[in-house]
């Protein structure tokens, strides 16, 4: 996957996809282009049978430093309902990281501000390098981190999402760890050694249990313990048990012998 702009880098190795901001010379600063085109991408990906894991990462020096200069001088200008047309795109971006059926992995180091926060709250898991500085800066100007904050509340909790988004601090990855907003912290030459395991321990699992897990988990967040919840969660493990990858799940682990997942 490739683009005459090269803002964006994709290669699929073994089943894992990584998916690269390729601006470094703007920091991978968000616009238009290339959040449609990682929209495009994360959804292409998601209906790819050979792909099992998405990673996601910047080039250069930072993972990613927000909103692009020119796109924010764009947007000026706006109208009101220019405005939600324009921010929808990030919201859809969002949406479709969250949403998508693989597992997801954001590579983080260097800058991760604005927007990209929420990148990286949308991911599954993310794994930051011992550089990565964070900052919701969306006051300072005047704004609200409402797209991300979702996302990044979902992940950080209300107390410490409160503190960063009104202080508009830059933190550093172990207050990330501390909050939620990151799974693990690596050295950062060690950084893809690290990503290159977890994708691959990820790969090793039932595609189609994976995705359900996912599916799961949205939906009983924030939910309380009800029968509604406890009927679904019967339902979901009883139509695993019976699934073509379930029934091949078990009888590999009766055979002493790794499974062979459809599309393998």
């Amino acid at each position: 996957m490739s683009n005459a702009a090269q803002t964006l880098e994709c290669t699929v190795q073994d089943g894992i996809a990584s998916l690269w901001l390729a601006r470094p010379d703007q920091r991978n600063a968000l616009d238009e282009s290339l959040m449609a085109e990682l929209t495009s991408a994360v959804r292409d990906l998601g209906d790819r049978p050979d792909v099992r894991v998405i990673v996601l990462g910047g080039r250069g020096k930072a993972f990613c430093a927000g909103a692009d200069l020119n796109w924010m001088t764009r947007a000026a200008g706006y109208t009101r309902e220019q405005n939600v047309e324009d921010v929808a795109r990030l919201s859809t971006l969002l949406q479709t990281i969250d949403h998508v059926g693989k597992p997801t992995i954001a590579r983080v180091h260097g800058a991760c501000y604005a927007g990209a926060t929420g990148l990286v709250a949308a991911c599954d898991l993310a794994i930051a390098a011992d550089d990565a500085r964070f900052c919701f800066s969306e006051v300072r100007l005047g704004l609200v981190p409402a797209t991300i904050s979702p996302y990044v509340q979902r992940a950080m909790g209300y107390r410490a999402s409160l503190q960063h988004m009104l202080t508009a601090d830059v933190f550093d990855a172990a207050t990330a760890l501390r909050t939620g907003l990151v799974n693990e912290i690596a050295p950062v030459d060690q950084l893809d050694s690290r990503i290159n395991t977890l994708a691959h321990a990820l790969r090793s699992a039932g595609p189609r249990a994976l995705a359900e897990t996912k599916r799961l988990l949205r939906h009983i967040h924030g939910h309380p313990i009800d029968t509604r919840i406890i009927r679904d969660t019967i339902e979901c493990i009883a139509d695993a048990r019976v699934s073509a990858e379930g029934v091949e799940g078990i009888r590999a682990l009766l055979a002493s012998e790794k499974p062979r997942w459809s599309g393998e």
